[in-house]
């Protein structure tokens, strides 16, 4: 049995194979991920329907299940609201690194060789799309005995 908090099992064998500086995408529920789909990416659908699950909740579970070093977002229009975004900066904390690209130099990011993961959710608020980079795994420092 699994102890971790996401047991998704395509999520979870993907996760596995992502190594250092893979991209994981989490998406919301109005990217054409079809079109996004680069050549190692898998897409996996959890959009049952608007709202579940929103992308605040599979970014949470998906930083309990490994280290991500970056994240970036898409450029939202000035007079459009991205406050997801604070909400995002504040579950990654000051550790993680934060970007902010053209739309459409988004998309392509996203079709990146190194994307291994496209997550859709059903989340509905505009501007959620969100790219992370899988970071290392800090080993514990050895000590002098």
């Amino acid at each position: 049995m699994l102890k971790t908090p996401v047991i998704h099992p395509t999520i979870m064998e993907v996760l596995a194979r992502s190594g250092h500086f893979a991209q994981v995408v989490i998406a919301d529920g109005n990217l054409p991920v079809g079109a996004m789909t680069g050549p190692n990416s898998t897409t996996v659908h959890l959009n049952f329907r608007p709202g579940l699950l929103d992308a605040l909740t599979v970014l949470d579970g998906i930083l309990q299940v490994c280290p991500v070093q970056g994240a970036i977002v898409m450029e939202k229009p000035a007079e459009a609201n991205a406050e997801i975004h604070d909400a995002y900066k504040n579950l990654l904390g000051d550790d993680v690194t934060w970007d902010i690209i053209e739309r459409w130099s988004f998309y392509d990011k996203i079709r990146d060789p190194n994307t291994t993961l496209i997550i859709q959710t059903g989340e509905q608020r505009r501007f959620a799309n969100l790219i992370l980079t899988v970071g290392v795994v800090k080993m514990t420092e050895e000590s002098n005995f």
